[in-house]
C-alpha cells in the first residue's frame, strides 16, 4: 500500500556539483542570498521621506498618514516572508501591504488575486498589520507569505506617520537548497537571427530554470482551501502526506501539485538542477490519492484535490518513468507499482471497440481546453506514452509478461489512432472522430511521443501547426482566445523532432519572446498564459472570472524551452536510467554555436558545438563507463578524436564510449 512508502519520503540533504562557470552565469535569475532587498523605488504617492533608504539595510523611510505609500520593485520574481523594522510608530499609526507580479496591478488597496478568481479582482485585498503598532521587527507568518511577486506596496492606513527600515524578503522556495544559484546544468547560445536580444535563448533557458525553483515549495506551504473570508490568503496548507519539497504548478498560485504541469517542469528540474526529489515527493502524493475501487488518481494533489482527468492520470504515470529515467530509482517505482498498474488499468478500461480510449465526460478535464471527451487525440496519445513507458518499467522490474502486454496494447492503440484520426487532406490529426478541429495539443504530442508512423507525417504536422500562429504565439483552437505555453512547449519539441529547428526557434521568439519582455510580465519567470492581444486575461471566460490579476507569472508548465534547448539544440538526451546510455543529436536550427549540459548521479554530460565555414565541430564530455549514440548533421564522413581512438566513419549513427570526444563533419 502507498502509506508504507509515504512515511519514508522525508527530505534529505541535497549535494550538487555546480556547472562550469562562464558568461552564461550573468543570466541566472536566482538570488545570491535567500534574504533579498528591493532593487529600486518604483513610485511614491503622497508624503514619503527617505524612500530610497529602503534599498539599503541602514536607511529609513517615514510614510506620512492617511494613504501615502511607497512601491518597492525587487526587479524580478521573488517569494517568501516579508520583514522590516518598525522604528517609530504611535497608537494612531497603521500600515498595509499589497503585492503584485505585474506593474499593471500595483495598488495600495489590492493585491494580485492568488487564492481565488473574482470578477472584481479583489479577493486577496491587502495585509493589514496588527494595531496598535509597536516599534520592533515585523515578519510575516508562514501563512501570510506571498509565494510570488515583484512589487511590494507599503501604505499608511492610520492618522499618524510611521518610520520603517530594513525591508527584506526571506525566500521560502527551494527550501532544501542554501545556494539558489548552484545550478548543475547550463546552456548558452547567441541568437543572431535579428531578434532584438542576442542573448534571448540563454536568458530564456535560465528564466525557465528559475521559474521551476520558485515552484518548489515545502510540503506544508501550499495554498489554503477554502480561502480566508471575506478577503485574504494563506499559504500554510498541506500539499500532501509527505515531508520536504514538492514541485507545484505556480509560485503565486495554485501552489498545488498538478501532474500535467510536471510533464514539462520535471524535465526542467533535471537539465538545470539535477534535483528530482520534489518530483518524487509530488508523485508520491498523486499515488496517495488513488480511488481504491476504480484505480483512478486525482487530477491534482491536496488541498485542491481536483478529480476527473484521464490525461492527468496519464501524466502521473508518464512522470513516474521520467523520474526513473533521470534517477534510476527503481525502489520508488516498486513501492508504488501496485497503485501505478491499477491507475493504468483504469485508463485501459476505457478503450472501446474502436481501439481508442473513449474519455467519459466525468474524466474529460485537462489543462482548461474544451472538448476533452470521446476519442480525444491528446488523451489517447498520453495513454500511448503511458503504455510505452510502462513497458520499460515492467521490464526493469523483471515482469516480462506484463511488459509484453503493455507493448502489444501500445502498438494496437497506435494503429487505431492513425486509422481513425489522421486527416490526410489536412496533414494533421483530428481532435476526435466526431470533430473537424485539428488540435495544437493532440498533434504536438503525437509527434513528441512518436504516435506518428513516418517522418513525412511529422513534417506535415509541423507545417500544419503554423496555421495557428500569431505574432506572439499560437492561438490554440482548443480554447477561445488562448495562447497556452504548456501546449506551446510540446509544439516547440515537435518542430525540432520534425527537423524544423529554425521553426522551433521562431516559435520561441514569438511566444516566449513576448512573455519575457512585455512590460506586463514579471520579466524573469514565465507566464501561465495570455490572450491573442497580449493581455493577461488567460482563461478569463473559462474559469478565471475575467480576473486578469489571477494569472500566474511563474508557472512551471511554461518552461518547455529550457529542456527543449538542451534536448534538441544541444541534442543531449538520456536513453537509459541516469544516462548509462545517452544520445547526442544536435539540431543546428540556424545558430552558429551552442554549449551546455547537465548532471546525473553518474556525472557530467556536456556538449559544445560550433559551425565555422561549413565545418561543424562537436565536443562531448560524458561520464566514463557510459555509452553514447551520436548523430552529427551534415554530409560526408564524420571524424572522431578522443578516448585513445581516432576514426572516420560514413555511418549516420556513431556508437562511442563515454569520455571526451571531438567530432567534425562538413555541412555541404
Amino acid at each position: 500500500m502507498y502509506l508504507q512508502f509515504l512515511l519514508a519520503l522525508s527530505a534529505i540533504p541535497f549535494c550538487v556539483t555546480v556547472a562550469p562557470p562562464g558568461p552564461w552565469d550573468k543570466f541566472n535569475f536566482a538570488p545570491q542570498s535567500k534574504v533579498v532587498r528591493p532593487g529600486k523605488i518604483h513610485s511614491v504617492d503622497g508624503q514619503v521621506q527617505g524612500a530610497t533608504g529602503l534599498l539599503a539595510s541602514s536607511g529609513k523611510a517615514t510614510i506620512a498618514a492617511n494613504g501615502s505609500f511607497v512601491v518597492l520593485d525587487f526587479l524580478q520574481e521573488v517569494g517568501g516572508r516579508v520583514s522590516f523594522n518598525i522604528d517609530q510608530a504611535s497608537s494612531s499609526s497603521g500600515l498595509a501591504l499589497s503585492f503584485t507580479e505585474s506593474p499593471e496591478f500595483i495598488s495600495p488597496h489590492q493585491s494580485d488575486d492568488s487564492c481565488h478568481a473574482s470578477v472584481t479582482m479583489d479577493s486577496d485585498g491587502v495585509q493589514a498589520l496588527a494595531s496598535p503598532m509597536q516599534p520592533g521587527t515585523f515578519l510575516q507568518t508562514t501563512g501570510q507569505q506571498r509565494g510570488g511577486f515583484r512589487y511590494l506596496t507599503i501604505v499608511s492606513t492610520g492618522s499618524a506617520s510611521v518610520t520603517i527600515s530594513n525591508v527584506t524578503v526571506h525566500i521560502t522556495f527551494m527550501p532544501h537548497w542554501e545556494d539558489l544559484t548552484a545550478y548543475t546544468g547550463y546552456f548558452s547560445a547567441l541568437d543572431e537571427s535579428g531578434f532584438h536580444d542576442v542573448n534571448f535563448l540563454t536568458k530564456l533557458w535560465y528564466a525557465g530554470a528559475y521559474t521551476v525553483q520558485t515552484n518548489t515549495i515545502d510540503a506544508h506551504e501550499a495554498r489554503q482551501q477554502p480561502c480566508p473570508s471575506p478577503q485574504g490568503w494563506a499559504n500554510n496548507a498541506s500539499g500532501g502526506p509527505v515531508e520536504g519539497p514538492i514541485l507545484v504548478d505556480g509560485a503565486k498560485r495554485d501552489r498545488n501539485i498538478w501532474p500535467g504541469d510536471m510533464g514539462i517542469s520535471s524535465h526542467t528540474e533535471l537539465v538545470a538542477l539535477n534535483d528530482l526529489l520534489p518530483t518524487k515527493n509530488a508523485l508520491a502524493v498523486m499515488f496517495s490519492t488513488q480511488d481504491p475501487a476504480t484505480g483512478a488518481l486525482q487530477y491534482s494533489g491536496p488541498p485542491i484535490n481536483a478529480k476527473g482527468s484521464d490525461t492527468y492520470i496519464g501524466w502521473s504515470l508518464i512522470g513516474t518513468h521520467n523520474y526513473f529515467l533521470y534517477t534510476g530509482d527503481l525502489e520508488f517505482v516498486q513501492s508504488i507499482w501496485s497503485n501505478y498498474t491499477k491507475a493504468l488499468s483504469f485508463l485501459q478500461s476505457q478503450v472501446d471497440g474502436t481501439g481508442l480510449m473513449n474519455v467519459p465526460l466525468a474524466f474529460a478535464n485537462d489543462w482548461g481546453r474544451d472538448g476533452g471527451q470521446g476519442h480525444n487525440s491528446a488523451a489517447n496519445v498520453i495513454l500511448y506514452r503511458a503504455l510505452v513507458t510502462a513497458t520499460d518499467l515492467a521490464s526493469h522490474l523483471g515482469q516480462s509478461t506484463l511488459a509484453e502486454l503493455y507493448s502489444a496494447n501500445a502498438t494496437a492503440l497506435k494503429h487505431s489512432f492513425n486509422a481513425l484520426l489522421w486527416d490526410n487532406s489536412a496533414g494533421m490529426f483530428r481532435d476526435n472522430d466526431a470533430s473537424s478541429l485539428h488540435p495544437q495539443d493532440g498533434n504536438s504530442l503525437a509527434v513528441l511521443f512518436n504516435m506518428t508512423t513516418s517522418a513525412e507525417q511529422n513534417r506535415a504536422i509541423s507545417a500544419g501547426l503554423t496555421q495557428f500562429w500569431t505574432d506572439i504565439g499560437p492561438l490554440s483552437p482548443e480554447l477561445n482566445d488562448t495562447i497556452i505555453p504548456f501546449v506551446g512547449g510540446f509544439e516547440v519539441q515537435a518542430h525540432f523532432i520534425a527537423g524544423e529547428g529554425e521553426r522551433g526557434l521562431d516559435l520561441l521568439r514569438k511566444e516566449w519572446g513576448y512573455m519575457l519582455y512585455t512590460n506586463l510580465s514579471v520579466q524573469s519567470t514565465l507566464l501561465e498564459g495570455f490572450t491573442t492581444n497580449g493581455s493577461l486575461g488567460y482563461r478569463a471566460a473559462a474559469g478565471y472570472e475575467f480576473d486578469h490579476a489571477y494569472t500566474s507569472h511563474s508557472h512551471g508548465w511554461a518552461t518547455g524551452p529550457t529542456p527543449a534547448l538542451t534536448f534538441f539544440v544541444l541534442g543531449l538526451t538520456l536513453t537509459s536510467p541516469k544516462g548509462s546510455d545517452w544520445q547526442v543529436a544536435p539540431v543546428l536550427s540556424g545558430l552558429n554555436a551552442a554549449e551546455g549540459g547537465f548532471e546525473t548521479e553518474l556525472g557530467w554530460f556536456g556538449v559544445k558545438w560550433h559551425l565555422t565555414r561549413s565545418l561543424l565541430t562537436v565536443t562531448l564530455n560524458t561520464p566514463k563507463g557510459t555509452t553514447g549514440r551520436v548523430i552529427i548533421p551534415g554530409t560526408g564522413p564524420v571524424t572522431a578524436k578522443g578516448e585513445k581512438d581516432t576514426f572516420t566513419s560514413e555511418d549516420t549513427v556513431l556508437l562511442v564510449n563515454g569520455g571526451n570526444w571531438v567530432l567534425t563533419r562538413r555541412q555541404s
